[in-house]
């Protein structure tokens, strides 16, 4: 913010925006922009008066050269705009809906306008009716992983507030009753404990590529009991999954050797990630190598192969398919504190998401998404971006 005394008017579209307004990401409409130099204030506005309810609401935000208060009058409405399903199946019973209720919030829970989601195979595992036992009921609005902003926070909320920048899964548990109101919507309320504050050096669509990605490879990978100076082989490392646990055990954990499978072309991407060997599957049979590991972390489902590759005293972490010892499956369990243990990862650069590059795909087009995630080909996070 050290600009000379101006004053501009900016018309925000839901883009990436530029790097030299990162403390002003916003998903709304219109904002007019005082900036001034130094530490004097500056005066947001933002107004849309076809809405009925008003909320109030300010946000501060700093820097080494200045610090802004930033004054805000968010308005929500009653109804949304959301993709939802009346009934298990493929992407056909994917409806999107322009009438849908904006969800009420419980006391420990916040409401979220939705900037950007991200799709993740248990999406479209739960829409085919995969865990219908347990899931909660019909109609279902999918999506777990969300970015947004705070615009209401229920009355036990301790520390969040309104004009916070967050992100998360939504979901406590994947499969034991996910909410019936997911991500895919305009606007979505989740639990205070389940999000964290979006890193300040991320878009809204690179934070919404993480959160059950990075809590799924972050907690398979303490399961194992992995810790520094270990070496592990991650099947799947271009994945959503698997391209996180690769950085993860490089820079968080303290990997003595990494190495990841994947297709020919995908193969510099797991160099550039922190792999130390990269295995072309097309190629090469990763349980006929002659290093062992003393973890594998099973992202694609070839848990009977994946043991082999393991050292005696190891495991391996499966996440789909067949479990055979010293294999176990784990389902993730949501953590907002997990999510700020790794939020200077994030920060410093160390540990970047990765988007498929044929995304982000933009909200009415939430059945194509979905369809290409299914092909099992997505490179990283399918993400959905922008949403209106």
């Amino acid at each position: 913010m050290e600009a000379l005394l101006s004053s501009t008017t900016l018309q925000l579209k839901p883009l990436y925006p530029p790097s030299s307004f990162s403390s002003l990401h916003s998903p709304f409409s219109s904002i007019s922009v005082l900036r001034v130099k130094g530490s004097k204030k500056a005066e947001t506005f933002i107004q849309r008066s076809q809405f009925s309810t008003v909320l109030p609401l300010r946000v501060s935000a700093s820097s080494q050269a200045a610090a802004a208060e930033t004054s805000t009058s968010i308005a929500i409405p009653s109804e949304m705009k959301a993709w939802n399903y009346t009934d298990y199946g493929s992407v056909d019973v994917l409806k999107l809906e322009s009438n849908v209720a904006v969800p009420d919030i419980k006391e420990d829970q916040v409401l979220i306008k939705v900037v950007a989601a991200a799709l993740n195979p248990i999406d479209f595992k739960r829409r085919l009716g995969k865990f219908k036992a347990t899931d909660s009921p019909l109609p279902t609005v999918p999506g777990y992983d969300v970015a947004g902003v705070v615009v209401k926070v229920g009355s036990q909320v301790k520390e969040l507030k309104e004009g916070d920048e967050v992100y998360g899964d939504i979901n406590e548990k994947a499969i034991d009753g996910p909410n019936q109101f997911g991500s895919l919507a305009e606007y979505t309320s989740v639990e205070e404990k389940l999000v964290a504050l979006k890193p300040k050096n991320l878009s809204f669509a690179e934070a919404a590529a993480l959160p059950l990605a990075i809590e799924t490879a972050y907690e398979g990978l303490e399961k194992a009991g992995f810790s520094a100076g270990k070496s592990i082989l991650v099947l799947g490392g271009a994945g959503g999954v698997g391209s996180l646990v690769i950085q993860l055990a490089k820079h968080v954990f303290g990997a003595s050797k990494i190495a990841a499978t994947s297709s020919t072309g995908k193969l510099e991407l797991l160099k550039s990630l922190g792999a130390d060997l990269a295995i072309d599957y097309t190629k090469e049979n990763f349980e006929d190598l002659p290093d062992k590991f003393d973890v594998v972390y099973d992202s694609v489902g070839q848990g009977e192969k994946a043991v082999k590759a393991v050292k005696e005293g190891g495991s391996a972490v499966v996440l789909t398919g067949a479990v055979t010892p010293p294999g176990f499956r784990f389902v993730v369990t949501s953590n907002g504190e997990m999510l700020k243990k790794l939020n200077p990862y994030l920060e410093s650069g160390k540990v970047k998401p990765v988007i498929d590059p044929k995304g982000p795909f933009p909200f009415d087009k939430v059945v194509d998404a979905f369809s290409y995630l299914e092909t099992g080909r997505a490179t990283g996070k399918v993400v959905i971006h922008p949403i209106p």
